[in-house]
């Protein structure tokens, strides 16, 4: 009769947070030295799970670990061998689970490069919780000192990683130095330029590619990177930390800046305003129609225009403005669009015209100026903070006194930002501006209009038959 004992079933589990080869050696090194501890002890491995490149710090989801927790549940082991403790847990959530959970299936854990852990006896939780205390107050240790680093960078001005396009860099780490590659500075400026000038992100991108310019991490432009590139913040030397997030920061970067901050507000509102999208599609195509998608409007219920071609007697195409609710009105689009042109040039040849065009502009720079004084009031708070000159209390009532004032100024300045260059619209100021109107694409006179705040009201008809009533087109200009 065999009355030897059956050896221990065991689970083999290893983790690593980070795998920068991509090929698991990590992982591999893990497995092999609990297998050989395992064959040295005769335990029979029924399991082998692994979680690679995965933080348990963190609390992702671990598919290995949950694999082995499941097993032991199922009573399926007695033991789990790891090559430390700490790849099995490292947050405090974790460590409780697999303790109670452990101890409840009566399995225990041994350490392939340590000890014994007897999951059943309060000494054997504890020296697992404290070991696992240990880990954890190391990982916070080293996320606290990374964050730390990351704000200190944030406020020099220095990049969290490499700027990229446009730039070239000399040196490493900290004495790091940026200088401008001219011929990709010069491409950014050039993107944001025709930007505001009324081009579109299409027309850009397929002259890019055709005059062979080189992109970006990629063989060709795309509208996609074209856009982004004309986004960045470090395009105006911007340092923005945690962006998006309620303790946004906002500092001087570094480096030069490839373009004027004005212009990048002003790029960015184009890009990102809510008028530039329909039912959730983004449209920055070019145009071939002036009034289409929201300048021109109809009459009667207040809908958009849209363009439609209909033939006369004859087969003749014609070109129409329709509304797009319930067509209460039409109208031939070459009559239309000339005498919108006859209306912006008028007022563009009046003595304050420049003023006029100046205005908006004038106000966006100064209610830009308000957001970066109030951010830096919140910036040097903080700083005071940081260096024991102010207390806690001190530093949240600020920041609540200074938050609503600082989204107010965003708002206003977003609100009053115009959408194209001031020095692709001052040449249309004076008695050129016939000339300048009459050379400029559909898209650049549909940028302008849209700068200019007007609005083209088409009415209905006071009589019947052929012939266009320059009474029924109304052109309104933004108070």
């Amino acid at each position: 009769m065999n009355t030897s004992t059956p050896p221990e079933r065991v689970a083999i589990y290893a983790r690593i947070s980070q795998d920068t080869s991509g090929k698991a050696v990590g992982v591999a090194d893990q497995l092999e030295n609990a297998r050989t501890f395992a064959n040295a002890r005769g335990y029979d491995v029924v399991a082998e799970h692994s979680d690679n490149d995965i933080s348990a710090f963190r609390g992702a989801v671990r598919p290995g670990y949950q694999k082995v927790l499941t097993l032991a549940r199922e009573r399926k082991i007695d033991r789990v061998i790891v090559y430390h403790l700490t790849r099995m847990t490292r947050n405090r959530q974790e460590r409780a689970e697999f303790i109670d959970a452990f101890h409840a299936c009566r399995v225990n854990v041994s350490e392939a490069q340590g000890g014994d852990y007897d999951l059943s006896t309060a000494a054997g939780r504890t020296w697992v919780d404290i070991q696992g205390a240990l880990a954890t107050w190391e990982s916070e240790i080293k996320s606290e000192r990374i964050t730390a680093a990351a704000v200190r960078r944030a406020r020099s001005g220095r990049p969290s990683g490499d700027l990229g396009y446009g730039w070239i860099k000399h040196g490493t780490g900290s004495s790091a130095t940026w200088a401008e590659n001219p011929r990709e500075a010069a491409i950014v400026r050039e993107v944001v330029d025709r930007l505001l000038a009324g081009d579109t992100l299409r027309g850009i991108t397929e002259d890019l590619n055709r005059r062979g310019e080189p992109a970006p991490k990629s063989a060709a432009w795309g509208k996609t990177s074209v856009k982004k590139l004309a986004l960045r913040d470090s395009n105006a030397a911007l340092r923005i930390h945690h962006k998006g997030q309620p303790d946004e920061e906002r500092f001087d970067g570094c480096w030069p800046a490839l373009v004027d901050r004005a212009k990048h507000e002003k790029v960015r509102v184009l890009l990102t305003e809510p008028s530039r999208r329909s039912n959730g599609i983004a449209r920055p195509g070019a145009r071939r129609h002036l009034l289409t998608w929201g300048i021109g409007v109809c009459g009667v219920c207040g809908s958009q225009l849209r363009a439609s071609t209909k033939r006369g007697k004859y087969g003749k195409p014609s070109n129409l403005y329709v509304c797009d609710g319930k067509g209460c009105v039409g109208r031939a689009e070459g009559p239309v669009d000339d005498l919108v042109g006859e209306v912006v040039v008028r007022r563009l040849t009046q003595p304050d015209a420049l003023d006029w065009l100046v205005g908006d502009d004038e106000a966006a720079r100064q209610a830009a100026e308000r957001v970066d004084i109030i951010q830096r009031q919140l910036d040097e708070a903080a700083d005071s903070y940081a260096n024991g000159r102010i207390k806690l209390s001190q530093l949240e009532r600020i920041t609540a006194q200074l938050t609503p004032d600082l989204e107010g100024a965003q708002k206003a300045r977003d609100e009053v930002a115009r959408t194209m260059d001031i020095d692709t619209l001052r040449p249309l100021a004076g008695p050129e501006a016939a000339s300048q109107w009459g050379s400029m694409t559909v898209t650049t006179r549909r940028a302008v209009l849209e700068a200019l705040g007007v609005t083209v009201v088409i009415l209905p008809r006071g009589r019947r038959g052929p012939g266009f009533e320059p009474q029924s087109v109304k052109v309104q200009f933004k108070s």
